[in-house]
């Protein structure tokens, strides 16, 4: 089972990217996954969440400007991240949920080899 996040970028402020999550070995159709991101030097912090259903959620940071979505027939989940700025910038990686808190790391599995966004002028 493998995931793996593309889609990343060099970016201006104010653009906009759209990150892709794939899976292999594994569909993924019944299960929540969510995005997360790190900076050099921090923790990986909590994007957003999509459950099996559709439902959402998102961090503080990102709310209204990013959103996510799942094509179950193709096995992906997407983030689509608009008003891009410059502290957006970080490894964005996507992994399936099987439970536990939607915003902890420590509740997910399947971690695929992220993607760098960078936001600059």
């Amino acid at each position: 089972v493998q995931l793996q996040a593309s889609g990343g970028g060099l970016v201006q402020p104010g653009g906009s990217l759209r990150l892709s999550c794939g899976a292999s070995g594994r569909t993924f159709s019944s299960d929540s996954m969510g995005w997360f991101r790190q900076a050099p030097g921090k923790e990986r912090d909590f994007v957003g969440f999509i459950s099996w259903s559709g439902t959402t959620y998102y961090a503080d940071s990102v709310r209204g400007r990013f959103t996510i979505s799942r094509d179950d027939a193709k096995n992906t989940v997407y983030l689509q991240m608009n008003s891009l700025k410059p502290e957006d910038t970080a490894v964005y990686y996507c992994a399936v949920r099987p439970s536990g808190r939607y915003y902890a790391p420590s509740s997910y599995e399947y971690w695929g080899q992220g993607t760098q966004v960078t936001v600059s002028s």
